[in-house]
């Protein structure tokens, strides 16, 4: 800590950490870490681990503290500033504060647009538009990610310009503005692109099309999605598989259980481990809880055969009866 190497202590961090048993002196360590971190070339790193520390003893505000240190230290460079006050948003967002880190992005917007550097104008716009995604403030984020776009496409930032394609998509599925969010997904598929890219495209395609109450093609374009994040990393994976369960999920929450049925085997197939009886298991879920009693049989069969536990847990949710609550006068 004396030397104040972040890059040794975030190496240290998670055994030291680890090694503390009480409260008391965990958040005494945790402060002279802060003491160390504040003077850190590169402090964000371990600055992200200490907050999620004090976030697990419930002292969110300790954590977020750090970064208005590391902001308020590097005041005097608006580089380095600037830099701070992105990871401060990002943390007040990232703990819940969506109000707070709106305020922090706009304090870096300016900043940005006196130091004249686009591509960063660019990026703070498209964290304000998210940020306002999340308040379900969709009008407004569609305005912010608007300019966010212009400054991409004119720059010629490929990337963050598909990348602006994919959100403006997805707000104007928010807003009910199918035609538009399929135009925004035209511009991507036609344009070279990498898995992560695509696959989110076909998410936000197969939202377009639940809209539409076209869940056939809805369940094709997670599929697509899921042919890609295959190719690609166990990150994207779960993101897209995630996605999908929350979908079966919310068809089941539906009572929609034929268009599970109809639909849920198409997933099957793409597995050769316990994954596939895990997609299997769920079809014959679904006929069971549409009125197929042999459905019971079949289903617990193929449960019998899913190995993976947090799957089984998947299913186990899944079959126990919904539960309603009425109340009475």
């Amino acid at each position: 800590m004396s030397e104040k190497d972040c890059e040794k202590l975030l190496e240290l961090f998670d055994d030291y950490i680890e090694g503390i048993e009480d409260e008391e002196t965990l958040r005494k360590e945790l402060e002279r870490l802060k003491e160390a971190v504040v003077d850190c070339d590169d402090p964000y790193e371990l600055a992200h681990e200490i907050a999620h520390v004090y976030a697990h003893l419930d002292d969110v505000e300790s954590g977020i503290e750090l970064y208005r240190e590391l902001a308020e230290r590097r005041r005097n460079d608006p580089e380095e500033h600037a830099t701070a006050l992105y990871y401060l948003a990002d943390a007040y967002d990232h703990f819940g504060m969506p109000e707070k880190a709106l305020e922090t992005y706009k304090a870096l917007l300016e900043l940005e647009e006196g130091l004249g550097n686009e591509k960063e104008i660019g990026l703070t716009l498209a964290n304000m538009a998210i940020v306002r995604d999340e308040l379900g403030d969709y009008g407004e984020a569609l305005k912010l990610m608007e300019r966010a776009r212009e400054i991409f496409e004119r720059i010629g930032d490929g990337r963050n310009l598909l990348i602006s394609y994919l959100d403006l998509a997805h707000f104007h599925y928010e807003l009910g503005n199918y035609d538009e969010a399929e135009a925004f997904l035209r511009e991507i598929y036609k344009s070279p692109r990498d898995n992560e890219v695509e696959a989110n495209a076909k998410l936000i395609e197969a939202e377009v099309w639940a809209g539409r109450e076209d869940y056939r093609k809805a369940f094709l374009a997670i599929r697509d999605a899921l042919l890609k994040a295959l190719e690609d990393s166990d990150e994207l994976f779960g993101l897209v598989f995630d996605t999908l369960t929350d979908f079966i999920e919310g068809l089941f929450n539906e009572g929609a259980y034929s268009v599970v049925a109809d639909n849920v085997g198409i997933f099957a197939e793409l597995f050769e481990d316990d994954t596939k009886y895990f997609f299997k298991a769920v079809g014959e879920l679904a006929r069971w809880k549409g009125g197929d009693e042999d459905a019971k049989g079949r289903f617990d069969d193929l449960y019998s055969r899913v190995e993976n536990e947090e799957l089984r847990e998947i299913l186990d949710g899944w079959r126990k009866p919904k539960l309603s609550l009425e109340l009475r006068m």
